[in-house]
């Protein structure tokens, strides 16, 4: 092993060292992931990460226990203060913010509006949907049946019309909506309807564009229609790792609080909270700038990677609607001989990093500051590694190096 004939603690440090030194020359397409403020950084890495709190306001034992912990009058308000701040974000009547993560959020959405054997609708993983819907993940796990939406690959969307038939049809208990190859929002409206028809809740998956949402950016999914929305708070968005869940429903909000302690959360990690909460705060004052230049960014980025013969999907729809770029990986495989995965690899060691499908985002060097005349950067840099032009690193770390972060107040 490489800890060999080393302390193991300082093994350890070094390994993180040196990520964090490689990180942050990298630039970092990932759609799934962002970087925080420092603040927030220093609250995940705060006492609460090794604190508890459980309100129960229960009679336990003929005593009324207003909560098991003590040690908890600043942890408590902690979480208060996230969740006013989430509704406010976005705008939702009611929040939870006890999620570990987005596929957390989505658990507490199937148990809170399905019961064993219900139906659910969702995208199918074969047209980028979200695999844990699909029926040998959650839905097997809670005994639900799941299917799928029919689908259109050219526009990359549901196909409205046998969607419509088809909730009529099945009559769904929950229809999910959301994606994890999410360039394009949705028309909710003719969905509403049909689920108003038949009973059938709403559900809007918003991981991947959570940020946006946040910014008033591609859509307002409460507003324009879902009864719950849950998403991740990494990706678009800049908190830690971890999941919310918003709706304006009181029922479905009783319901989510019900199916969360001691049945999908215990500790709910306080320390995740408290920089969920300060990242909200970054959100009210920046979120709209912010997503507009995701998107902006993302068509940029698009537009110049097919001007240097790396293709895309959707040019003929403008490419993307939100932080996601996809990649042609046909197309592309038949005119460079290399696959997505091949791509992603040659790319990483050029200190450029993409996923191994050829999905590529703008949330994170937006959120450094970088703008449409880097995004021409990143494009050329990006073509010259997929034609094998040389040692790259240097180029592109010192465009990275460039770049702090634009978007926060670490100085307020």
């Amino acid at each position: 092993m490489a800890m060999m004939g080393k302390d193991p603690g300082m093994w350890i440090q070094e390994m993180v060292t040196g990520h964090d030194a490689w990180r942050s020359r990298c630039i970092n397409l990932m759609a799934s992931e962002n970087v925080m403020s420092l603040r927030a950084r220093a609250l995940l890495a705060s006492d609460l990460a090794t604190r508890y709190t459980l309100p129960l306001g229960i009679e336990l034992d003929g005593v009324l226990v207003e909560n098991a912990y003590r040690g908890t009058r600043f942890t408590d308000q902690i979480e208060g203060a996230c969740e006013s701040l989430a509704r406010d974000v976005f705008h939702a009547k009611h929040a939870n913010v006890k999620p570990l993560g987005g596929h957390i959020s989505g658990m507490m959405m199937l148990l809170a509006i399905c019961k064993r054997g219900d139906l659910i609708l969702a995208t199918s993983d074969d047209n980028g949907g979200y695999h844990g819907y699909v029926q040998r993940y959650m839905p097997d796990m809670f005994g639900l049946r799941s299917i799928t939406f029919p689908f259109d690959n050219e526009e990359w969307q549901i196909n409205m019309d046998a969607t419509l038939a088809l909730i009529r049809k099945k009559r769904p208990r929950l229809v999910i909506l959301g994606m994890s190859y999410f360039p394009f929002p949705y028309d909710m409206a003719p969905i509403r309807e049909a689920c108003d028809d038949t009973g059938s809740v709403i559900g809007y998956d918003a991981s991947h564009v959570l940020g946006l949402v946040a910014g008033g950016q591609f859509q307002d999914p409460l507003a324009e229609g879902a009864d719950i929305m849950v998403g991740s708070t990494h990706k678009t968005f800049f908190g830690p790792q971890g999941g919310l869940v918003l709706t304006n429903d009181e029922d479905l909000h009783e319901q989510v609080d019900m199916n969360t302690t001691w049945r999908c959360i215990d500790n709910a990690h306080w320390n995740r909270i408290a920089a969920l909460a300060h990242a909200l705060l970054e959100a009210r004052h920046f979120s709209k700038d912010y997503a507009a230049q995701v998107v902006r960014n993302s068509q940029a980025l698009a537009r110049s990677l097919d001007r240097e013969g790396v293709p895309l999907r959707f040019s003929k729809k403008g490419y993307t609607r939100s932080h996601q770029v996809l990649l042609d990986g046909i197309a592309f495989q038949k005119g460079s001989g290399m696959d997505a995965n091949v791509l992603a690899k040659s790319l990483e060691a050029q200190d450029i990093i993409i996923d191994a499908v050829g999905r590529m985002g703008t949330n994170e060097v937006t959120r450094l500051g970088m703008k449409e005349k880097e995004m021409d950067d990143i494009a050329r840099l990006i073509g010259r590694a997929a034609k094998g032009e040389g040692d790259l690193r240097g180029e592109a770390n010192a465009l990275r190096s460039r770049f702090g972060m634009a978007y926060c107040f670490d100085d307020a």
